[in-house]
């Protein structure tokens, strides 16, 4: 169903408070960053597959983070690069990179979609950064989903990849997307998206609503929206959806749910990842709240409100108990994090320091 379709649908008489409760539903499973300042570093911005455009000019105050690759970074479920020119996916932490001698890349893939097909879209932007940087390789950097995109890209065409880092990725799956795709499961338990019932058919089009938007802040023309599947992502990011993904991709992944990996390196390619625990970690930043609610389903598991820091585990695993929650992670909202804290900007500076003193 087209986007216009869904909106036509979404504001009828006859569904207009069930889509009040859908979207609940789903900014409950999404946690959208909404209210964050623009990156004060200068970066490269590849809002989609055919290129990447110079944001602004270059420029650099130390070489801590001087790696051989450039950094590509990958957002997560409902991510952006730049919404409408001033509200960053990953706020500040490029520009923070850039002035220690990074070369960084922030992509855009379709925000709604399973990691096969953002996986894809990514590669193609991996290939086009490649060209540009004249580097043969990159170190991917995934939040969230995107944690899951680039293991996709490192699977399939491991030539381009030096080095995968996954930052608070349900690399095992998300409890809270169990829970919201049990709470939708069509009666004959279909996963495939072709016999949807009218309520699970609405969450899943205002899910698609939401990419489109975020396309379109991204500068993407209307004409050009990436494809969205709400449903699908839903699968996907579920326990079971993550265990397909993983029989496919199983490297640097543990055997168990709650063990540790075995494997840092794979096909030449160096994982890591690290994550959080908590979810009020500022009494000041609404979306706290959000994902207190969004943690229920973890019960007493440790979790960021998203992701459980057993299933965020790949690789070499730098810390899974930062005490940051899951929009922590990326400095979102407005960088309000605990206090006392680690602070994002530099666990990922020393993640890209590591980088650089192994090589890559």
């Amino acid at each position: 169903m087209k986007l216009n379709a869904y909106l036509s649908a979404a504001i009828s008489s006859s569904k207009f408070l069930p889509t009040l409760g859908a979207l609940g539903t789903g900014l409950l499973l999404m946690s959208m960053p909404t209210i964050s300042a623009q990156a004060a570093g200068k970066h490269y911005n590849c809002a989609n597959a055919n290129g990447c455009s110079v944001v602004e000019s270059r420029y650099f105050t130390s070489k801590y983070t001087q790696t051989q690759y450039p950094i590509v970074m990958a957002h997560g479920l409902g991510g952006f690069t730049s919404l409408f020119g001033v509200i960053d996916y990953f706020n500040g932490i490029p520009g923070s990179l850039v002035r220690g001698g990074s070369e960084v890349y922030t992509t855009k893939t379709s925000a709604v979609n399973n990691s096969e097909i953002r996986g894809e879209q990514l590669l193609q932007q991996v290939k086009t950064i490649s060209a540009i940087s004249g580097k043969p390789k990159v170190n991917l950097f995934g939040h969230s989903q995107g944690g899951i995109d680039i293991r996709y890209v490192a699977g399939v065409a491991p030539r381009y990849v030096a080095s995968v880092t996954a930052v608070s990725s349900p690399e095992q799956g998300s409890k809270t997307a169990d829970f919201v795709k049990a709470t939708l499961e069509p009666s004959n338990n279909d996963d495939s998206g072709d016999n949807l019932n009218l309520g699970t058919e609405l969450v899943a089009g205002l899910f698609n609503l939401i990419g489109g938007f975020t396309d379109i802040g991204s500068g993407i023309s209307y004409n050009e929206i990436q494809e969205q599947d709400g449903w699908q992502t839903l699968v996907a990011l579920s326990t079971s959806g993550a265990a397909t993904f993983n029989a496919k991709f199983p490297a640097a992944m543990p055997t168990s749910y709650c063990g540790q990996p075995a494997d840092t390196e794979v096909n030449g390619i160096k994982y890591y990842s690290f994550s959080g625990v908590g979810q009020l970690t500022s009494m000041l930043d609404p979306t706290d709240y959000l994902l207190a609610a969004t943690s229920i389903p973890f019960l007493l598991e440790a979790n960021d409100g998203l992701v459980s820091k057993c299933s965020s585990r790949l690789g070499r695993v730098i810390r899974d108990n930062y005490r940051m929650n899951h929009l922590d992670s990326a400095d979102q909202v407005l960088g309000m994090a605990s206090w006392g804290s680690s602070e994002s900007k530099s666990v990922y500076r020393a993640q890209v320091n590591r980088l650089k003193n192994s090589s890559l």
